[in-house]
């Protein structure tokens, strides 16, 4: 999935039918930054992107919003390319560069191993070099994952999905960089997570708190 909310005519935004004048919370930007949301399957990484964008765009923040599923969502995997992290890189910097054309310096990117340190390259690649880039893990517990995964996946893969979904936490649990803010979800509303994310960011208000 892909959104862009920001930068029309006159630098301003045009959020629904009224237009506001862009508010920049920070010094002018001369170089990218990335908000990476990581997490198990069922953590809710799609859902809390959204409601990420939905905040900053009351606060009239420009930015974009990527799902990296989608990136590299083919079949067969490309000759030379069998997980497919080339094609993802060059869709990617793609679509990237247009929005960078047109004055976005804010990405929302959500991906489950997207945390990773092996990930930095490619968004340095696709961003350029100066590129801030923020990691934000999403956890659950192997229960909630379950009851979220058994209520969306209502295809073939659902043990597929469970099984890969307890393994990959563990993984991002250990590897994760030191630097990167962990977000628990269980038993939580997403517009309470979504606050605590944007608050990491430092994009949006000083009414933004980190929690303590």
């Amino acid at each position: 999935m892909i959104l862009w909310a920001g930068l029309g005519s006159g630098g301003r935004i045009d959020i629904g039918s009224r237009e506001v004048v862009a508010r920049w919370h920070a010094a002018p930007m001369d170089h990218a930054e990335v908000l990476l949301i990581g997490g198990r399957a069922g953590v809710g990484k799609t859902t809390v992107g959204w409601e990420v964008s939905a905040l900053l765009r009351s606060e009239a923040v420009a930015h974009a919003i990527i799902d990296g599923d989608f990136m590299g969502q083919v079949h067969p995997a490309p000759e030379g390319d069998p997980h497919r992290a080339e094609i993802t890189e060059s869709n990617l910097t793609a679509v990237w560069a247009n929005f960078a054309q047109r004055g976005y310096r804010r990405l929302i990117y959500t991906n489950t191993m997207s945390v990773l340190p092996e990930a930095t390259g490619m968004f340095e690649r696709a961003m350029g070099a100066g590129a801030g880039i923020i990691r934000v893990l999403l956890t659950a517990s192997d229960e909630t994952a379950r009851e979220r995964l058994v209520g969306r996946e209502l295809g073939s893969e659902l043990e597929q999905e469970l099984e890969g979904s307890v393994r990959k936490a563990r993984l991002l649990d250990q590897r994760a960089p030191a630097e990167t803010v962990r977000v628990t979800t269980d038993g939580r509303l997403v517009a309470d997570i979504a606050r605590e994310v944007v608050a990491a960011t430092g994009w949006a208000g000083p009414h933004f708190a980190r929690r303590s």
